[in-house]
C-alpha cells in the first residue's frame, strides 16, 4: 500500500506504531447542505443539487459501502452518480474500468482515484481512500469521511427523494453517538488493527476487543431489535457493513477467529435481517470483497490466492421479528 506526498505517489510507508496500526484522519470535510450553509466543519457553498455530486466507491471497502447503501435506502440513484472502482489494487490503488472489474469514471475520464485527489489538490498528502463525495460543479472532493458523506445522505437531499427516513434522529442522536463510539474503534477499525498488527502483542489486544465489544452488541440484541431500540438507525448500517464481512474475510484474513458471526444468534439474526432491508442486497459484493482482501493485501496474504469459501446464505429466515 502507499500514499501520495505533495501530489507523487509513494510506496511501502509503515501504517504501525510500535506493532500497532493507525489509520489516518481524512483530509477533507465540507458538508454539503440544503442550502449551501456551512455544516460542522468546512466552507459554504454546497448545496444540494440533483446531478451535481458524485460518489466514488469500492464494493470491497465497508466505509464506502456505507455510502452506497444510504443512497440506495434513500433512493438516491437518480441524484448522487456514481463511479466503482475496481477490486484489486493497482500500481498507485484504486483503479477504474470494466477491464478491470470496476466502472469507468464518467465524471472525470481518469483512470485511478489518485487521479480525482490531485484534481482537487495537485500537492496533497495523505492516503487515497473511498468514499469520495465529489463536486462536479466546483470540481472538487467534498468530503471523505463516510461517517459524514453518510449523513449528508441521510438528509441534505430531501428535496430529490420521496423517501425521508432518517437515520439519526434528533431524539435518538445521543444514543446511535454512544453506540458508533463502541462499534468503530473496536469493531469498523477493531478488525483491521488485528489484521495489520506487526506484534503479537497489538494483534491480541486488537483482536480481543473485536469479541468483546461483539460480546456487549449479542446481549443488546438479546433484548431490542436493533442497536437503538426498534428502528434502524445509522449505528446498525455503521456495524452491518463490518459484520457482512466478517465470516468470509476478517475471521480468517485478519485473524479475528475466535468466533464466527454465526456463532452468535443474535448477531447472526441481525446480520440477516437487515441484509433483507430492501436495497441493501444489492450493495453487497462477495466477490469484489475477497478479491479484494486477498487479492490486495499482500501483506496479509503473501500469495494473493483468493480462497472458494465460505458458502453462505443471507437470505436464510431470521427471528428478528419476534421483537414485532
Amino acid at each position: 500500500m502507499g500514499l501520495l506526498v505533495n501530489g507523487t505517489w509513494q510506496e511501502d510507508v509503515s501504517r504501525t506504531k510500535d506493532g500497532h496500526f493507525i489509520r489516518p484522519t481524512t483530509r477533507f470535510r465540507n458538508f454539503v447542505t440544503a442550502d449551501g450553509s456551512p455544516g460542522p466543519t468546512g466552507e459554504d457553498g454546497f448545496t444540494a443539487e440533483a446531478g451535481r455530486y458524485h460518489l466514488y466507491v469500492s464494493h470491497a471497502c465497508p466505509w464506502a459501502h456505507r455510502a452506497t447503501i444510504f443512497r440506495s435506502l434513500k433512493k438516491l440513484e437518480n441524484a448522487i452518480s456514481v463511479s466503482v472502482t475496481a477490486p484489486l489494487y493497482g500500481k498507485t490503488g484504486w483503479e477504474f474500468g470494466p477491464e478491470k472489474g470496476g466502472t469507468r469514471d464518467e465524471v472525470n475520464s481518469k483512470a485511478t482515484l489518485a487521479e480525482i485527489y490531485l484534481i482537487a489538490d495537485p500537492h496533497y498528502t495523505g492516503r487515497v481512500s473511498v468514499p469520495v463525495l465529489w463536486d462536479k460543479k466546483r470540481r472538487t472532493i467534498v468530503n471523505n469521511e463516510s461517517s459524514e458523506i453518510i449523513r449528508m445522505l441521510n438528509s441534505a437531499f430531501e428535496a430529490f427523494t420521496n423517501v425521508h427516513s432518517d437515520y439519526y434522529p434528533a431524539e435518538l442522536r445521543a444514543e446511535i453517538d454512544r453506540i458508533n463510539d463502541l462499534v468503530y474503534p473496536n469493531v469498523n477499525n477493531g478488525v483491521y488493527r488485528a489484521g495489520f498488527a506487526t506484534s503479537q502483542a497489538a494483534y491480541e489486544e486488537a483482536a480481543r476487543a473485536v469479541f468483546a465489544a461483539f460480546d456487549q452488541l449479542e446481549g443488546r440484541l438479546s433484548r431490542q431489535r436493533y442497536l437503538v431500540g426498534g428502528q434502524i438507525t445509522e449505528a446498525d448500517w455503521r456495524l452491518f457493513t463490518t459484520l457482512i464481512r466478517f465470516d468470509t474475510v476478517y475471521y480468517n484474513h485478519f485473524k479475528c477467529n475466535l468466533c464466527r458471526v454465526a456463532d452468535y444468534r443474535n448477531l447472526w439474526n441481525y446480520l440477516r435481517d437487515l441484509y433483507a432491508v430492501p436495497g441493501v442486497a444489492e450493495t453487497v459484493s462477495i466477490d469484489h470483497i475477497k478479491r479484494h482482501y486477498y487479492g490486495s493485501q499482500r501483506q496479509v496474504n503473501p500469495t494473493g490466492i483468493v480462497p472458494i469459501g465460505p458458502l453462505i446464505d443471507f437470505t436464510a429466515p431470521h427471528d428478528r421479528g419476534r421483537f414485532g
